[in-house]
């Protein structure tokens, strides 16, 4: 019988985000699904609270790894706990959240415990008492049913796929499972972090709105001349007042390489479709952007795209956006502002 064991990174606070519990709601509908028992694994500095959080969920052991060691992420260290989680649960099935901690060891952990691995997962089954997930392959253009026999089966779960684990709070006991990690497995430490301010933050996850800004902005204007640094400062107003996340066209990051003016705050992080990510948010408006394909396909998971371009026989016409707005981007998004502030 399979045994589903749920595995996350707790935060400073010793919390967990809302992927991780998105994820827990996978694992445990796998388990339902499947009949058999599921434990919790949790890793961090302290993982009491996230212990807590999760008290009414109905697993049936949540094992911990915790202390200073474990509080930041760091292959080493973070391996050797998975791995250790993983061996005292007996876990067949491991479900976590495809967050940056977890995926960056999610291998190495399969390997060092002769199992298999599926990341990014969108849905699970348990028809006929087998296992299954689905994940998309080839940047999100096919989809693909996958099923194994090797075990443990690493899983880790898309954001924004589940909804997060509703269980009730409560004062719930950490078996703790204590690693002891070699001098060498110490040699990497933190010396800091450095994040942006809250209004300087241009990638936000939990956003209702996605806003994608593509290389129109950055092209000459009908005077004949280019306005980014208007572009700019329309755009990071509309991301401050609305609290939205920003999304860029490869075309758009790629334009430094070609020797032409590109916004400043744009980096490869906000590219969305062929190498960059597949965001998730409820509402989705795109300017300047002229239906590229790939960056399409970026973006396919929003629930509602909306896109603004002087074209009207631009790709988003051709049934890829819900609404398109036949207008000057600039002239639209200055009045957006004017209304947001």
């Amino acid at each position: 019988m399979e045994k589903v064991l749920f595995l996350a990174f707790c935060d400073a606070e010793g919390n967990l985000p809302k992927t991780a519990l998105e994820a827990l709601s996978a694992a445990k509908a796998m388990a339902e699904g499947l009949g058999g028992d599921w434990a919790a694994g949790l890793i961090g500095g302290q993982v009491q609270a996230g212990s807590n959080r999760i008290a009414g969920c109905g697993a049936g052991k949540i094992f911990g790894v915790s202390g200073d060691d474990f509080a930041s992420a760091r292959y080493a260290s973070d391996a050797a706990a998975m791995e250790a989680i993983c061996r005292a649960s007996g876990a067949t099935v491991v479900v976590g959240p495809a967050d940056s901690r977890l995926s960056r060891v999610l291998a190495g952990v399969a390997q060092r415990l002769e199992g298999r691995v599926d990341a990014e997962v969108t849905a699970i089954s348990t028809e006929g008492g087998q296992p299954a997930v689905t994940r998309w392959f080839y940047r999100q253009r096919m989809m693909g049913v996958v099923k194994r026999q090797q075990r443990p089966w690493l899983i880790s779960i898309a954001s924004g796929c589940f909804a997060p684990g509703q269980g009730e709070p409560g004062s719930a006991p950490v078996e703790a499972v204590v690693v002891e990690l070699p001098d060498a497995a110490k040699r990497t430490t933190v010396a800091g972090i450095e994040a942006p301010s809250a209004d300087e933050q241009t990638i936000r996850p939990d956003a209702k709105l996605l806003f994608v800004a593509g290389a129109g902005w950055t092209k000459k204007q009908p005077d004949g001349k280019a306005h980014v640094d208007d572009a700019e400062t329309l755009i990071l107003g509309f991301i401050k007042n609305a609290k939205a996340s920003l999304g860029s066209s490869k075309s758009l990051v790629d334009l430094s390489g070609e020797g032409q003016q590109v916004l400043s705050f744009m980096t490869h992080l906000n590219q969305i479709g062929q190498t960059g990510a597949t965001p998730r948010h409820p509402k989705g408006l795109a300017a300047c952007c002229h239906g590229e394909e790939p960056h399409v396909v970026g973006w396919r998971f929003i629930n509602e795209r909306r896109a603004i371009n002087l074209d009207p026989n631009c790709g988003w016409a051709q049934g890829k956006a819900d609404v398109l707005y036949v207008a000057d981007a600039f002239a639209v998004m200055s009045k957006v502002n004017a209304m947001l502030e």
